[in-house]
């Protein structure tokens, strides 16, 4: 009966700290934006898209970013029209885009310590049925449990099979293009 109520006692305790404890600092973001920037000598593009989500795992460095691309939204419609349509980024066929990565650096990055990081990301991004690897600097700040997300980047749209030789596409829209990105994130609970 000893032995019953010295292991029942040591079962309790195990549960009650493991309880306690937390399992790893997952942060996420359902609302952050991304924004995009097509500059020509013919006309400027942009975009802004609110519907992201995405992930931090502080332990890890893993982070994750998806997209939903019809979400776009454009100052004239038929350029939205244009960039969903099948000779464009055939939304339909290809409804996310999405970023998978690690922070390499996570060392230098204290997630319980407010301040401003560095954090250089290699991963692979996903867009238009097309992967590739990424390597990218942005800036963390970290405020209380908010995890803030900045970084620019630049993407060679024929790298993700989206390219135009010839008609109006060819001068209006730049080979490359400017990536913003924003998002706030909370300690998941």
């Amino acid at each position: 009966m000893k032995n019953l109520i010295i292991t029942l006692v040591a079962v309790g305790f195990v549960a009650i700290t493991t309880a306690f404890t937390p399992l790893g600092e997952k942060y996420v973001s359902k609302n952050g934006h991304i924004s995009f920037y097509s500059h020509t000598t013919v006309e400027d593009i942009t975009a802004n898209n609110y519907q992201v989500v995405s992930s931090i795992d502080a332990e890890t460095g893993k982070v994750v970013f998806s997209v939903s691309m019809q979400a776009f939204e454009f100052e004239k419609a038929l350029m939205q029209k244009h960039f969903n349509s099948d000779n464009f980024l055939d939304t339909k066929q290809f409804p996310k885009a999405k970023f998978i990565g690690n922070i390499t650096n996570l060392d230098q990055i204290d997630f319980s310590t407010d301040g401003v990081y560095t954090a250089t990301v290699l991963g692979t991004l996903e867009m238009h049925g097309v992967t590739n690897d990424v390597t990218e600097e942005g800036t963390i700040t970290i405020n209380g449990s908010n995890v803030i997300v900045d970084a620019k980047m630049s993407v060679t749209l024929a790298e993700f099979g989206v390219a135009f030789e010839k008609g109006k596409p060819s001068t209006n829209i730049a080979k490359d293009i400017e990536i913003t990105i924003k998002a706030e994130h909370s300690l998941k609970s």
